[in-house]
């Protein structure tokens, strides 16, 4: 539960940023008029981004046992995909992103009403189906029905509220702080649900090393109890893993936590203008 709502908090003020932006920008330049085609841009975005997981479910479903774990172990692996690529993306985009979504906003007006509706359903819509997928795989990895969603909508909300107060400047955050502790907790989090997704692999036979097992810790550290569930529901951590498992889990974490750490490099210099001779 815990790990959907960062998800939920992490990608909700994403998206909600944006709308914010796009927003601010119309009602400062006096364009209120085109508020109602970012809106709907936004409501399509969310639309899609719900039937995505709706299809993702339904899908799975239909399917028998053995590529049901195939499915949501492939998913699983796309998922973290998704979500390293976005912690990396938003680090480094992070202090042009307004100025590009001001310039792309700017853009679509003078193109027309249509191009407002998808340049504002493509920006939020990005973020949506990246949080579509991962969700659905971190919701399989948590092996509950309602707890994840509580979790991941109650992470939306608080996005949500989070922008409002920022948007309406009643609050002041630090975003690349944010940023960079949320990646931090998220890379975690896509390490367990990798994990779990090589698991799935395993089980459907496509991966082999099911029976052998890197430690039991079920003993010290039964699934039922308070401890346990916090450990799977925020890392996905399970007491008996898999040699395959416990490997792919200390790569990840150890390549993507150090890339992620390393201090960004400074934009080179432009090159001095040629003196005339």
């Amino acid at each position: 539960m815990l790990g959907n709502a960062l998800i939920g908090l992490r990608e909700g003020l994403e998206a909600a940023l944006v709308v914010s932006i796009l927003v601010a920008f119309l009602v400062r330049t006096g364009r209120r008029s085109e508020l109602p085609k970012v809106w709907l841009g936004v409501a399509v975005a969310v639309v899609v981004s719900g039937g995505v997981t709706l299809a993702l479910t339904l899908t799975q479903q239909a399917l028998t046992f053995e590529a049901q774990e195939a499915f949501g172990g492939g998913l699983s692996i796309v998922a973290v995909g998704f979500v390293t690529w976005m912690i990396f993306w938003m680090r480094r985009a992070a202090r042009s992103i307004s100025a590009d979504l001001r310039g792309r906003l700017e853009d679509a007006i003078r193109m027309g009403p249509a191009a407002v509706v998808v340049m504002a359903a493509l920006a939020v819509g990005r973020e949506g189906l990246e949080t579509a997928v991962f969700f659905f795989a971190a919701a399989q990895a948590a092996g509950e029905t309602t707890e994840p969603l509580i979790g991941f909508l109650l992470g939306i909300a608080v996005a949500i509220v989070l922008a409002y107060l920022i948007y309406r400047g009643a609050v002041t955050l630090n975003m690349a702080r944010f940023f960079t502790v949320t990646g931090i907790l998220l890379i975690f989090v896509a390490a367990g649900i990798l994990a779990y997704g090589v698991h799935d692999l395993q089980e459907a036979a496509i991966l082999p090393g099911l029976t052998t097992l890197a430690f039991d810790v079920s003993a010290a550290v039964p699934p039922d109890s308070w401890y346990g569930t916090l450990l799977k529901g925020v890392f996905n951590f399970s007491p008996q893993t898999t040699v395959l498992e416990a490997i792919v889990w200390v790569a990840y974490v150890a390549v993507v936590l150090t890339l992620f750490l390393l201090p960004q490099r400074s934009a080179r210099p432009a090159a001095a203008a040629t003196t005339p001779s």
